[in-house]
C-alpha cells in the first residue's frame, strides 16, 4: 500500500528500575490525585510497593482500585469511574497486565466521555480525549500500553467489544523488566506466545503499513531470540528486557494495522468461557497460520526466518509450512495444550462462537478472505488438535 496513516503518540521509557522514578514522571502532569488500576495479584507480589514510594516522595497523592477482572466487564469500568469521580482524580496509572491496563484506559477515557464504555464499540467513536493515561506493565504480552484500544466484556451478551479510538493511546508507558521478573511461568509463556500473536497477525495484515511491518517482524525476531530464555531461566534481565520490548513494538504495529482471526476467535473464547487471551491466542496461532498460508506465502516466509527457520532452498509455501511448525514447537516448550478443548472450549456454543468472531473487524483485516464456515472449520480442527484438517 503507498497511502497510509501513522499516529504514535505514547511516550515510552525503557530500562531496570525506572518504576522506582514513576512519582518523578508524573510530576509532569501536575496530578491532584492519581488512580492506581491494577489487581490484587500485583498488590500481594508486591510489584506495587516501589512506585507507591516514588509517587510519597513526590508527594503526589493516590487512590488504589484493585478490582480488576481477567476479561475486564463494563460493570469493572463503572465502578473504576466512580472510585476515580469520589476521590478527585485527574491522573490514571495503570499498573499490571493487559487487563489492568484496559480498564484504566477504559476508566480515564469515559472520565471525560458520557454515557457507558460498550456505546463506543467500534473504531473512532469516542468524542473526548481522555485522562492522561500513564501504563506500567507487568508482563511482556499483550503491548496495551502504546495501543489505541480497550477490550471490554458484555456481561449480558458474553460478547467482548473492541473499542478503538486515537484518545485510548496513554500517554507514557514505562517498561522495567524487573516488574516482569515474579510472572509465574504459565503467565511468561501465554503473555509471550500473546506478543508474537499481534507481531504475526499484524505483519499479515491486509491493511500492514511499511512501518507496521517492520516493528511486526523485529518483534518476531527478538520474541524468538528471548522467550524461552525468560521462560526458562525467569531471572534474566536482558531477556526480560527483550520480552518487554517485543510486546511494545507489536503493539505499536497492531494499533495500526489491526490483527486476523486469531483474535477474531479468541476474543469469543474469553467471552463466553472466560478463557485467558494469551493462552486462546496462542494454542490458535498455528491453526489460522495453517488457513492463511495460501494467501501469503511470501509473508510467511518472512516470518520463518524472523523465527530462525532455515528456508534454504525451499518454495514460499514450505518456508511457511515451517513457520507454523516453529509456533507449534514454541508452544510445546512452553508447555501450552496444542488444542482449545484443553482450555475448556466446548463445541455446544458453536454457533455463538462463531457468530462473535466474524462480528470482530479483525476479520475484515485478516490476509485470507474469511466466511463464517471457515470460522467453524478453524474452531472445530483446534478442538481437537487437528492441523493437517486446516485447508
Amino acid at each position: 500500500m503507498d497511502t497510509f496513516r501513522l499516529y504514535m503518540p505514547t511516550k515510552v521509557e525503557c530500562g531496570v528500575g525506572l518504576s522506582k522514578k514513576t512519582g518523578a514522571y508524573l510530576k509532569e502532569f501536575s496530578p491532584k490525585n492519581v488512580l492506581i488500576v491494577t489487581d490484587r495479584g500485583i498488590i500481594d507480589a508486591g510489584l506495587l510497593d516501589g512506585i507507591k514510594q516514588s509517587l510519597e516522595n513526590e508527594q503526589i497523592g493516590y487512590t488504589i482500585f484493585d478490582d480488576v477482572e481477567p476479561n475486564p466487564s463494563a460493570e469493572v469500568v463503572d465502578k473504576g469511574l466512580n472510585v476515580l469521580t469520589e476521590n478527585g482524580c485527574d491522573v490514571v496509572l495503570a499498573v499490571g497486565g493487559g487487563s489492568s491496563i484496559d480498564t484504566a484506559k477504559a476508566v480515564a477515557v469515559m472520565a471525560t466521555n458520557e454515557g457507558n464504555i460498550l456505546d463506543y464499540e467500534g473504531v473512532g467513536l469516542i468524542p473526548n480525549r481522555s485522562l492522561p493515561v500513564v501504563a506500567i506493565p507487568t508482563t511482556a504480552g499483550t503491548g496495551s500500553e502504546v495501543t489505541a484500544s480497550t477490550i471490554i466484556t458484555n456481561k449480558e451478551t458474553l460478547f467482548k467489544a473492541a473499542i478503538i479510538s486515537p484518545h485510548l493511546f496513554p500517554t507514557l508507558a514505562i517498561l522495567d523488566p524487573e516488574l516482569t521478573i515474579r510472572c509465574p511461568q504459565s503467565i511468561t509463556a501465554a503473555t509471550g506466545m500473546d506478543a508474537l500473536t499481534h507481531a504475526i497477525e499484524s505483519y499479515t495484515s491486509k491493511t500492514a503499513t511499511p512501518i507496521s511491518e517492520a516493528l511486526a517482524l523485529h518483534a518476531i525476531k527478538l520474541i524468538a531470540k528471548n522467550i524461552k530464555k525468560a521462560y526458562f531461566v525467569a531471572t534474566d534481565l536482558e531477556s526480560r528486557e527483550n520480552m518487554l520490548v517485543a510486546s511494545m513494538m507489536a503493539g505499536y504495529a497492531f494499533s495500526q494495522s489491526r490483527l486476523g482471526n486469531v483474535h477474531a476467535i479468541s476474543h469469543s473464547f474469553g467471552g463466553v468461557f472466560n478463557i485467558a487471551h494469551g493462552i486462546a491466542n496462542a494454542t490458535l496461532l498455528p491453526f489460522v497460520m495453517k488457513f492463511n498460508l495460501p494467501a501469503c506465502p511470501d509473508k510467511m516466509k518472512d516470518i520463518a526466518i524472523a523465527l530462525g527457520e532455515d528456508v534454504t532452498g525451499l518454495s514460499d509455501e514450505e518456508a511457511g509450512e515451517r513457520a507454523l511448525r516453529a509456533v507449534v514447537r514454541l508452544n510445546e516448550a512452553l508447555n501450552i495444550p496444542n488444542n482449545i478443548k484443553d482450555l475448556g472450549v466446548t463445541l455446544d456454543r458453536l454457533p455463538q462462537l462463531v457468530n462473535d468472531s466474524m462480528r470482530s473487524g479483525n476479520v475484515h483485516v485478516n490476509p485470507r478472505l474469511t466466511t463464517a464456515k471457515d470460522i467453524q472449520l478453524i474452531i472445530e480442527k483446534a478442538y481437537d488438535g487437528n492441523l493437517e484438517g486446516i485447508h
